[in-house]
């Protein structure tokens, strides 16, 4: 069964969402990914977020540009967190989108990402998972400390080369 429903309006998204997929894939979680348009196509929309639960979803990841509706419809309907990545725009650089998905009213919040930020809703997703999940809260642990690893391999390449032969 899927903990996690990744969705977005359009194919142009999936570079960024498969990022979040990844990181679920990294770590072990379940999901299921779709596309679906709040806008085109609405009843199916609807269906998808009224049966989201049921479906055991703990989390949606929604990513959404422009208008970016798929986020907040989200957090109206699932009674769930709700994590929207706002897509970055060639007519607005992305601002739209973060605007449309942070800026949502009382009582329908969406934790909303970086501009394109799909690692990082991937790893949000699975932090909320992990309250509840002491084993995913250690390979969270795991995957942070191979963060710090890797940053101090780059400081020790720097140091022993210099950065002109970096």
């Amino acid at each position: 069964m899927a903990k996690v429903g990744i969705v977005m309006g359009s194919d142009s998204d999936m570079p960024v969402m498969k990022k979040a997929a990844a990181i679920l894939d990294e770590l072990g979680i379940s999901y299921e990914m779709r596309i679906i348009s709040a806008h085109r196509e609405p009843d199916v929309f609807f269906d998808y977020a009224k049966t989201a639960e049921e479906k055991g979803f703990r989390v949606i990841i929604a990513g959404a540009g422009m208008a970016a509706h798929l986020p907040g419809m989200c957090a109206a309907i699932f009674p769930l967190p709700v994590i929207g990545i706002p897509m970055h725009t060639t007519s607005l650089g992305g601002k739209d989108s973060l605007y449309s998905i942070v800026q949502m009213p009382t009582g329908i919040p969406v934790a909303t990402v970086a501009i394109n930020g799909g690692a990082n809703a991937g790893l949000l997703a699975a932090r909320i998972l992990a309250a509840s999940d002491p084993a995913l809260l250690e390979k969270l642990k795991a995957y942070s400390a191979s963060l710090k690893k890797q940053v101090e391999e780059k400081d020790a390449r720097l140091q022993e080369t210099g950065y002109q032969n970096y």
